[in-house]
């Protein structure tokens, strides 16, 4: 039982020479069988005026939210330890609002770039763009672990001191571009409709299926050759580009396996979601001062977020209109999803374009909101 609960069991308890005391000294000052307990009855009674037991109190004032309908993106620097979910929750008390969505998780070890939808932008988060991602990490080359990051078990430690700078190049190079890769076990990638990682911990043995990822920067930082007094390590700072799906752990442990000695990964930041870094990102710390200081929360509102995110097609406030009514547009060649801002620079939806109409896929400014 924790501290808090004992806190309460202490103080509460009825088999205490405490509660006894004030059982006791209750028919005297107020308790339910005493002359004054009788006359709040009576009064209650008689005219109304007294609390019934168990009626709920005033309800507190519901604070509006620090931002406006249309809301916006809010780009979190996470902190080690925090999970996805965790982020989502404190944002949401915040901003003094329950929308609030993530665009994809970020691994609780983990540092850097997660990006948020708040409000109405959280419609925007299925439209983004976020196939790219840019991380920096530290592989540990000569121990392994169940999850393959340092959070997992050890399962085996093999000297790495002697591996050459050539030697580490040239198992990089096969892990750079377009590869097989298979996801580190400890995923959340569902397997007969459970995550592997539920299974994995469960004790159950579990086997994922590689898949394609392309990897189109792997480079290697800087090297340190570290003498635990037992054995020898090899630590490399690492920057890789990749696409979405892409396991930096896996890389880590393949990269250990073809060079025989095993790895893991140490360190993880990621610096990049599609066009959202590290330069947009604050942390939670920070949001709450600019939220106490009466300063702007969000890092780009939805009007900047879409300009971000998507290319832009001009339109005149007669299109802004059909646009806000659920109408369609003539295309005019654009690929893809892009956004129509209004005369004023406001997003008014987002359209993509089939044969002979340009149609939205999102309207940001609906006609009546």
């Amino acid at each position: 039982m924790g501290q808090e609960s004992t806190a309460v069991d202490l103080e509460s308890g009825t088999g205490t020479a405490e509660s006894g005391s004030k059982a006791a000294s209750g028919a005297v000052a107020g308790g339910p069988g005493s002359a004054a307990a009788g006359s709040e009855a009576a009064g209650t009674a008689a005219g109304g005026g007294g609390k019934r037991r168990g009626q709920p109190g005033p309800k507190r004032e519901k604070l509006p939210p620090l931002v406006d309908a249309f809301g916006g993106l809010l780009i979190v620097d996470k902190e080690g330890g925090w999970t996805s979910h965790d982020v989502v929750a404190k944002s949401r008390r915040l901003l003094r609002t329950k929308k609030v969505g993530h665009a994809g998780t970020l691994d609780p070890m983990a540092t850097g770039v997660l990006v948020l939808g708040v409000e109405r932008a959280t419609k925007l988060l299925g439209q983004l763009i976020l196939t790219t991602k840019s991380y920096t990490a530290t592989i540990r080359l000569g121990q392994s672990t169940i999850t393959d990051d340092a959070e997992g078990e050890v399962t085996a430690t093999t000297a790495a001191g002697h591996l050459t700078d050539a030697d580490i190049a040239a198992r990089v190079a096969e892990l750079t571009g377009d590869i097989q890769q298979v996801p580190a076990t400890v995923s959340a990638i569902k397997v007969n409709g459970e995550r592997a990682y539920a299974r994995a911990r469960a004790g159950e043995e579990v086997e994922l299926a590689a898949r394609p990822v392309t990897v189109s920067r792997f480079d290697i930082l800087a090297r340190r050759d570290i003498d635990s007094g037992e054995t020898h390590f090899v630590d490399l700072d690492v920057a890789v580009d990749c696409s979405s799906g892409t396991y930096i752990r896996a890389l880590a442990r393949d990269l250990g396996e073809k060079l025989g000695v095993g790895g893991h990964l140490t360190a993880l930041r990621r610096t990049a979601v599609g066009p959202f870094t590290l330069d947009h990102a604050r942390t939670l710390n920070q949001v709450e001062a600019a939220a106490e200081a009466g300063e702007p929360v969000l890092n780009l509102d939805i009007d900047a977020a879409v300009r971000t995110a998507f290319a832009v097609r001009d339109i005149t406030e007669t299109q802004a209109n059909d646009l806000r009514n659920g109408r369609w547009l003539e295309p005019v060649g654009l690929p893809g999803v892009y956004a129509a801002l209004d005369p004023s620079g406001h997003a008014i939806a987002l359209l993509q374009e089939s044969g002979k109409r340009a149609s939205s896929v999102m309207v940001v400014r609906p006609a009546n909101l």
